[in-house]
């Protein structure tokens, strides 16, 4: 999988039509409150041309991509965390992704109501991250209530962790998100990234915009992105209604398609672009004629351990990795070529996967 990431937002900012239009899952997107009442869960294949060249290339009997998964949950409202709506019932569900999509509606029309009367990116943004401030005090309080009960048997370890909490805590009451806190190297980052805080994960900011405003700056758009610098966010310019016609067309329609709205890319794949730039994510291949596949690791991860992404075998008995950049493969057109133009690298266990590579691992278990 390349990454997993949880979809907040207000009621009525989009966040289901834009799910049902880039998983195809069918979720229920209504113009009223409350619309999504369990949690969604939507998968995608992540495209990739260079996948699609190794699948030409070597004919095999598969070609796997890597995927994306989507978890879309009720809208968040002013109060959630008191028990108002229904989006507090399923913020659990999301502990556990990689990055959060904060759908931001950036759009005005008078037929689709606003929970909070009218359109105000940097208010509606506001409310949700107080909301999941407020959930994150939950687990830090139960953690720290857990710590001083422990800390009662004298253990210096146990006390500094419920010390820590305490801490984590002041600066959550304070109004500030988890990922502004600074934990200590070791043990305090050890207990910061075993609590999941829903504000200590990267955030995509995307503004659901009106058709008309689809690669135009407006005035809603202007005022999140100066929120998502103050954040080191990224931001994502989207319009729902325009995703879910791309859904409705063949493969082969939605260039054109795209090209009529002077766009280069669907909203999907920028999503994608900008989540693998945020969690700092590369795609390696593994190529043969049996089968063609794309991996997802973080930059920065070692050949050893990317094998071990494939299966444990290789990672335990990595002898080397033979690797081949897809761009070569695709300016010389084979293989052969590659190694006959000496382009073909073999390469240790500490060597640092790229984005590109194509990689045959020599192993022995």
């Amino acid at each position: 999988m390349g990454f997993n990431c949880g979809i907040v937002g207000l009621p009525n900012v989009g966040k289901s039509t834009l799910f049902n239009a880039i998983t195809a899952a069918g979720a229920d997107a209504s113009n009223y409150p409350f619309c999504t009442i369990d949690p969604n869960v939507g998968t995608v294949r992540v495209p990739d041309s260079r996948l699609d060249f190794l699948g030409r290339l070597y004919r095999p009997g598969a070609v796997v991509p890597t995927t994306l998964e989507f978890v879309d949950i009720a809208g968040l409202v002013r109060g959630a965390s008191r028990g108002e709506g229904l989006g507090n019932q399923f913020l659990a569900h999301i502990r556990d992704v990689d990055a959060i999509l904060h759908v931001v509606r950036c759009f005005d029309d008078p037929n689709v109501v606003h929970v909070d009367g009218g359109v105000n990116p940097a208010r509606d943004i506001e409310v949700i991250e107080a909301e999941l401030i407020l959930k994150d005090l939950e687990t830090v309080e139960r953690k720290l209530a857990d710590a001083e009960r422990k800390a009662k048997s004298g253990d210096k370890r146990v006390k500094a962790e419920g010390e820590f909490y305490g801490r984590v805590r002041q600066h959550l009451f304070s109004g500030r998100l988890a990922r502004y806190f600074q934990a200590a190297p070791g043990e305090e980052q050890h207990w910061m990234r075993d609590m999941h805080l829903l504000t200590d994960k990267p955030v995509m900011y995307v503004c659901n915009v009106h058709e008309r405003d689809l690669g135009r700056e407006s005035e809603h758009l202007t005022a999140v992105r100066s929120i998502a610098e103050k954040e080191g966010a990224r931001v994502v310019s989207v319009s729902a209604e325009v995703e879910a016609e791309i859904a409705e067309l063949a493969l082969t329609e939605r260039r054109d398609f795209l090209e009529g709205l002077g766009l280069n890319e669907s909203g999907l794949d920028k999503v994608i672009h900008e989540g693998y730039a945020l969690l700092h994510l590369v795609t390696f291949f593994t190529a043969n004629a049996k089968e063609v596949r794309a991996w997802t690791v973080r930059r920065g991860t070692l050949a050893s351990e990317a094998a071990g992404v494939i299966h444990t075998d290789f990672e335990r008995g990595f002898i080397r990795a033979e690797v081949i950049k897809v761009g070569d493969l695709v300016r010389l057109g084979s293989e052969q070529a590659v190694k006959d133009n000496g382009l073909l690298h073999i390469e240790g266990r500490e060597y640092p996967v790229e984005d590109g590579d194509v990689i045959y691992y020599r192993f022995n278990v």
